[in-house]
């Protein structure tokens, strides 16, 4: 039974996935605490009011004139801000840290001497130029 499940830890790369997963969650509690405690209290400094979270457009008041209902818009800009700083944050570190793939090695290849078009290296006549090689 022990053998089974290494084996399919280990065929299925269920074991690489689960590591991506706790990475990935170790990555965003990282990026998520840049972002809550180092730029947006220096964003709060730029925007006037600093409280800028808290804005609300009120939907119905009662008659005392407080709040009944109202659209939390300075929520929605705060997770929208977050969003973007956090994906640009690990767009950063996903660019940085993963490399593309070399381009595959192109085809062997040799030069036709008359036409100079590029043919395989089996080849004993150009298809270009119709000339012997």
């Amino acid at each position: 039974m022990l053998k089974e499940f290494k084996e399919f830890l280990t065929k299925s790369n269920a074991l690489a996935l689960a590591i991506g997963v706790i990475i990935g969650g170790a990555i965003g509690k990282v990026v998520g605490s840049l972002v809550d405690n180092i730029l947006m209290p220096l964003i709060g400094l730029l925007i006037p009011g600093g409280e800028w979270r808290e804005i609300r457009i009120a939907l119905r008041t009662d008659d005392a004139g407080k709040t009944i209902s109202s659209l939390g818009i300075g929520q929605m800009l705060g997770s929208i801000v977050d969003f973007v700083i956090i994906a640009f944050v690990i767009f950063l570190i996903a660019k940085a840290l993963l490399k593309p793939a070399p381009a595959p090695p192109a085809p062997p290849s040799k030069e036709c001497p008359y036409c100079k078009e590029s043919i395989p290296p089996a080849a004993t006549k150009c298809r270009a130029c119709a000339s012997t090689v």
